[in-house]
């Protein structure tokens, strides 16, 4: 591609940076162990039980009943997924007790592996780098320090905070001007087409990298990446092509 050089990059967190999706993943295996003994369920039980969790957590809406937190709505989403697979009312203590041992497993398995903090600070020393997470703002901010990621970036916007979130160009003229640069200035690095993809088109950023696992969701809309890469570890070669 064809453009001046790179001076900043943009990246998101979750399954970019760090590996969020493994982290619930052993967090819901915890929390199925305590289900299955309080409750005296089967493996099969359990599974399903956490399978719905998962799907409600997927269909979250980012509003919410005034007064009411994201804790108090997750909180919620065990106590309905538990009442809808066992037949039967959940008591209110359990739920929570479900819901803050995923979440706080969770948060301790949120770090940088020493190879995406190298990586970090070898780009700092030849750009600029923000880290942009769409997302509740207190869920998010309390990723980023479990994740102890603040000191590798130039700035920190958690969408959350703001009106719009990715993909909407707002947020990320936003993160140009805490930059001091202009859209083709920056890469947007990602795992999610249609939220960092996507966003980094509507902003026109020099280029887009998608973050693409082997277990990750396919190319097969309309969002089309400049470049793709198994991991984030494998951006200085992308980096490469655009200077």
């Amino acid at each position: 591609m064809e453009g001046k050089a790179v001076k900043a990059i943009l990246f998101d967190l979750d399954n970019t940076l760090v590996d969020t999706s493994l982290a619930g993943e052993v967090a819901l295996k915890k929390t199925g162990e305590i289900l299955k003994s309080k409750l005296n369920l089967d493996d099969d039980t359990v599974r399903s039980i956490c399978d719905k969790f998962k799907l409600k957590l997927l269909r979250e809406s980012p509003d919410r009943p005034p007064g009411t937190s994201q804790d108090d709505i997750r909180m919620c989403h065990w106590a309905e997924s538990i009442a809808e697979t066992t037949g039967g009312s959940t008591a209110s203590d359990l739920a929570s007790q479900c819901y803050y041992l995923w979440k706080n497993s969770r948060l301790e398995l949120l770090c940088l592996t020493l190879e995406v903090r190298d990586l970090l600070r070898q780009l700092r020393g030849q750009y600029k780098l923000l880290l942009l997470t769409n997302g509740d703002a207190r869920t998010q901010r309390e990723k980023v320090e479990a994740a102890e990621c603040k000191e590798f970036f130039d700035a920190v916007v958690i969408a959350g905070d703001h009106a719009e979130q990715k993909p909407f160009p707002s947020i990320f003229q936003l993160c140009f001007r805490m930059l001091q640069v202009e859209a083709q200035d920056c890469v947007m690095v990602g795992d999610s087409l249609d939220t960092d993809i996507q966003g980094g088109v509507n902003a026109k950023v020099r280029a887009t990298v998608w973050i693409h696992r082997a277990d990750g969701s396919e190319l097969d809309g309309p969002v089309k990446p400049d470049y793709t890469v198994p991991s984030v570890l494998d951006l200085p070669a992308v980096l490469a092509q655009l200077q």
